[in-house]
């Protein structure tokens, strides 16, 4: 007979391997960090004998859950924003509050949060992407649990990094130091096509593929992001993925909502996984991903939460009920995704998603010890009936709560014994996690009170605190600035060609100022658009001031980038009111008299307004804006419209009455 350190009788041993078996009653032998048997109780009581022997009383034992996708460190900020959409709720407020307050000591407190929470409800593995990932992976090592953690990379400034340079310098030093760990897998993690560049993609592929680790990534979770990638590449997600030679590494591709045969095909064939995170797609109103389709085809599809941030928790119990439910709508077809399925989903499926299912995920001999037990005698799920051989999976899955798993180990060791977590506390975690909520709010609640803080929060805003002094006059159908620029032989330095389409906000406190939402469409010499740019620029009070001959002094106070939709800075800014003005426009940079001046030569067509000019210049001082304010006036009689009818508003004063 042989001794193992711990044999696990009278269980309803759920194998979840390949032929599903399953022994009722049946024991379990465990030797250090692996196992060693499975099988019926009769049989492995008369090969083994441990040195301590565990009555499971009867309970289900199986292989721990699989999180195949989530962002454990947002644990602190679950809560924070919800009911919005994707990129509202991502660019509006999660990346602003990470790049304030995420740090290393911030990402180790989280996940400790988060391991707690997964080991109560049975997940022994998970899946994660952040900053910070090393953190991650010692937190994660540290409270016992395994975990794949992939170092996030992205095109923009993150909390870890200035530059994906950093990221990716972060990424190899952090593999290479925990390539062997016992639990942890270190992976890449490009967050997302549309966070990235090819360059990027490509350099992430070759690093994964250097230390053979996993590559970590969000593919295709919202029609938007789709359409994007056709409307800016010509193709769908997957094949530009393809392209830049992504998919020659161990991809785990997080969501795959919006995705073809097609694609289906193409990510089986690289041998990919695929991460399906049904209570995240429909909080954030994603759409229901084609999993009864994957599996068919014969792809590797696991259970994810997705981060606590947009979920907003990490319970897999919930997760592989929501799956089976969807798939069933879905098709219209209630024998769609049936309970085993869902449940292997959670367990061998997922691993194999995650490229480690030959460490985890079943319970055969060679695999890691990581295991838990649950109860199904609670209210809830009594009673049970055995004449269906497979009706254990059916009670996990569609009347087993979370709070049912009493028992959990992980490499051999327990991390949880008649609900008791051994290697975290829980109140010391709590009380940390409430005063980084005080902090947030409080920064919240300061910059939701300003326009200008909301701004900046977004990243990549860029101050221009300069005066401008303008002019701006009414003219007729058949005046030509350009001919009266030639005649005074003004030095024109560069000339463009665009149609304008401005969208004003205005608040409630008009001391916010307004903030303009501009797409500039570049017309060529055939009124046809060759590039199309978007800016924010949040101006000051309508008007500063006024100088001689009703030149105007306004100011503008910042500008950004627009990389995202009209309809998000609506939601994300929540303006009073909403003023649209489209006009084509002709603008010469010109110097007159050494100074430089802007000509813009406008005609506005939404709404009707007619031809107008305008001049102006900037300057950083408002004596200077004054002599340019006189310099102004002598260009007005050079251009020949001295007498034009001067406008002294602006065009958003008029076209609001209008």
């Amino acid at each position: 007979m042989q001794t193992v350190d711990i044999l696990f009788t009278n269980a309803h041993v759920l194998t979840m391997d390949e032929k599903m078996n399953q022994y009722n009653p049946g024991a379990v032998a465990v030797n250090g960090d692996s196992i060693v048997a499975v099988g019926p109780e009769f049989e492995m009581s008369a090969q083994y004998s441990g040195k301590e022997t565990i009555d499971c009383g009867r309970k289900i034992l199986m292989p721990g859950l699989v999180n195949a996708h989530t962002h454990v460190p947002m644990t602190l900020l679950r809560g924070l924003a919800d009911d919005l959409r994707l990129d509202v709720w991502l660019m509006g407020y999660m990346m602003p509050v990470e790049r304030q307050y995420v740090s290393p000591e911030f990402v180790r407190l989280g996940t400790s949060i988060a391991c707690a929470e997964l080991i109560r409800s049975g997940v022994t593995t998970f899946n994660d992407m952040y900053y910070f990932e090393e953190d991650v992976a010692k937190a994660t090592a540290q409270a016992g649990m395994r975990a794949v953690c992939g170092q996030s990379v992205m095109k923009f400034t993150s909390p870890d990094a200035a530059s994906y340079e950093d990221s990716m310098e972060m990424a190899r030093g952090y593999i290479q130091r925990w390539k062997d760990h016992p639990l942890i897998v270190p992976a890449i993690a490009p967050h997302s096509p549309y966070t990235t560049t090819p360059e990027i993609l490509h350099e992430a592929a070759q690093l994964a593929m250097e230390f053979d680790v996993p590559l970590h990534i969000h593919i295709a979770e919202t029609a938007f992001e789709v359409e994007n990638m056709r409307r800016e590449n010509g193709m769908p997600v997957v094949p530009y993925v393809k392209k830049q030679g992504l998919l020659e590494a161990k991809v785990i591709a997080a969501h795959c909502v919006h995705i073809d045969a097609g694609e289906i095909r193409t990510l089986l064939h690289a041998g990919a996984g695929v991460a399906h995170n049904p209570s995240s797609n429909l909080k954030l109103a994603s759409g229901f991903a084609p999993v009864t389709k994957m599996l068919e085809a014969g792809l590797n599809v696991g259970i994810g939460t997705d981060g606590p941030a947009s979920n907003n928790d990490l319970d897999m119990f919930e997760e592989v009920r929501l799956a089976a439910f969807i798939a069933k709508a879905v098709t219209n077809d209630p024998t769609s995704l049936p309970a085993a399925t869902a449940l292997t989903m959670a367990t061998r499926i997922g691993a194999q998603a995650l490229h480690i299912g030959h460490l985890t995920g079943s319970l055969t001999p060679g695999r890691r010890a990581d295991l838990i037990l649950i109860d199904i005698t609670p209210l809830h799920n009594s009673p049970s009936f055995r004449r269906i051989h497979d009706n254990a999976y059916a009670q996990i899955v569609y009347a087993s709560k979370s709070t049912d798993v009493s028992d959990v180990m992980v490499n051999g060791k327990w991390l949880m014994r008649d609900h008791k977590l051994l290697t975290l506390h829980e109140e010391e975690l709590l009380a940390q996690a409430a005063d980084i909520a005080k902090k947030i709010d409080s920064f919240l609640i300061e910059r939701e009170q300003s326009v200008l803080s909301k701004l900046i929060a977004l990243g990549g805003s860029a101050e221009e605190e300069s005066f401008e002094a303008q002019i701006k006059v009414k003219i007729t159908e058949g005046h030509s600035i350009a001919e009266a620029m030639k005649k005074n032989g003004i030095e024109i330095v560069r000339h463009r060609h665009y149609k304008e389409h401005d969208a004003y906000f205005a608040f409630d406190d008009p001391s916010q100022g307004r903030l303009r939402y501009r797409e500039d469409d570049f017309l060529d010499e055939q009124g046809s658009v060759t590039m199309t740019r978007a800016r924010l620029t949040l101006l000051g009070q309508k008007r500063e001031g006024a100088l001689e001959h009703n030149v105007l002094l306004s100011r503008s106070r910042f500008l950004a980038p627009a990389t995202q939709s009209l309809r998000f800075y609506r939601e994300y800014f929540k303006p009073k009111e909403e003023t649209s003005i489209t006009k084509d426009r002709e603008r010469w940079l010109i110097k007159f008299k050494d100074t430089e001046f802007f000509v813009n030569q406008d005609t506005i067509l939404e709404p009707e307004l007619g031809r107008f000019v305008e001049l102006k210049s900037r300057t950083w001082s408002r004596r200077d804006a004054e002599l340019k304010a006189r310099l102004a006036n002598e260009l007005r009689a050079a251009l020949g419209i001295s007498d034009a009818e001067t406008m002294t508003s602006d065009y958003i004063e008029v076209a609001k009455p209008a």
